[in-house]
């Protein structure tokens, strides 16, 4: 993934140092390496930055932020955050503070009807939302089906709230919203 030059020297974006076990499962190995960034000064850098990741990823969705990015951008009321986990995953395994939770079931004509009125009472289709779930897989298709149907500035959360999968079948070491450090509240 690429990070836009900081303009003026401000707002920092970087690629980390490569970890071992750094390939990213999700996409099907689109991405070699996990890119973590720091949050730009501005909304809007950090949205480009997200368009510019969707070419490079080839989404169908307006594009895709990392946990530092969404929480700066939730943290400045630009975008609404919507975890579409599960509610014992909500509660139990923690979630971030202020966030709905909108259940994502699959594509299936039920539940995506159900997941696209929730979602339209949580949040205009023109707003910016930012869809997480665990391992950023079913907020990468919820989002797809999101812009779908009229959401047209519907963001994933790249890495989840949990992170990817390690090589000893855990979450949360490699990377994610927790892993990053970022705040969180368990019920």
């Amino acid at each position: 993934m690429r990070a836009l030059p900081p303009p003026g020297g401000t707002g920092v974006m970087r690629p980390a140092q490569p970890r071992q076990n750094d390939t990213m499962d999700r996409f099907q190995g689109q991405l070699e390496h996990a890119v973590e960034a720091q949050p730009v000064a501005r909304s809007d850098e950090v949205l480009e930055l997200a368009r510019v990741r969707r070419t490079e990823l080839g989404l169908t969705y307006a594009g895709a932020v990392t946990p530092p990015e969404a929480w700066q951008l939730f943290q400045q009321q630009a975008a609404t955050l919507i975890d579409v986990r599960t509610a014992p995953e909500f509660k139990f395994v923690g979630h971030v503070p202020g966030t709905a939770n909108i259940e994502w079931h699959g594509k299936d004509e039920v539940p995506r009807t159900r997941f696209l009125q929730a979602l339209r009472e949580a949040a205009a289709p023109d707003s910016v939302v930012l869809l997480i779930c665990r391992s950023g897989v079913r907020s990468h298709f919820a989002a797809g089906i999101a812009a779908a149907a009229g959401f047209e500035r519907v963001y994933n959360v790249l890495e989840g709230f949990e992170g990817q999968i390690d090589t000893c079948k855990q979450r949360g070491k490699i990377n994610g919203w927790r892993r990053a450090g970022l705040p969180w509240v368990q019920d």
